[in-house]
């Protein structure tokens, strides 16, 4: 049987891909990787994969599986933790939760590609900060380390990715409240994630 096929942007470690490629590494979900260089030739390829049938949008990530062509990063978690069975809230309060977190990490995502570049001070020291001190509360609520307390689901992957985003661009605040420190810091404990931070890093 073919591979799974992930499609993103050579970018390393940075975007909204990579919070995919987190995902399918911690699931031990084996892909074939397609990565386009973001330079001149993107326009170009874009359009070709819109003629394919890949993306839709002319956006990635994008991910071939099952015989399915899935987009939009954060639905594409949500596909996977459904088809999973795991990786999500087990009631629908706590499917709610993580549903309500991803969308303010949606907007952070959207704020942060903007900035992507201009080096705003007004995203460094008002958006950035509010985010983070927003999270935090959701975090908060429960004893931890993630959303749902001892449970991982699919927006942990984002907002670790929002703190490692943030921290790749210079853009992350001096100190993060207490609760996505202990977050974090458990996260990259994760087996597989850890040993795809050491190779990756």
């Amino acid at each position: 049987m073919a591979l799974p096929v992930y499609h993103y942007l050579d970018i390393g470690r940075l975007g909204r891909g990579e919070v995919v490629n987190l995902f399918l590494k911690d699931a031990g979900i084996e892909v074939e990787q397609a990565l386009y260089p973001f330079d001149t030739t993107w326009p170009q390829q874009s359009e070709i994969l819109k003629e394919r049938g890949i993306t839709r949008t002319g956006k990635v990530p994008a991910v071939e599986y099952k015989g399915q062509i899935l987009n939009q990063h954060i639905p594409i978690l949500r596909y996977f933790a459904r088809d999973l069975g795991s990786y999500d809230g087990e009631t629908n309060w706590d499917k709610y939760v993580v549903d309500a977190v991803s969308d303010i990490y949606i907007d952070w995502r959207t704020k942060w590609a903007e900035n992507l570049g201009k080096n705003s001070p007004e995203f460094k020291e008002k958006h950035a900060p509010a985010y983070y001190d927003l999270i935090a509360k959701y975090y908060s609520d429960r004893e931890g380390p993630y959303l749902l307390g001892d449970r991982v689901t699919y927006v942990d992957f984002a907002i670790y990715q929002s703190i490692d985003n943030d921290r790749r661009t210079g853009t992350l605040p001096p100190v993060l409240p207490d609760a996505l420190v202990k977050f974090k810091e458990t996260f990259e404990k994760r087996p597989r994630i850890a040993e795809y931070i050491k190779q990756n890093e």
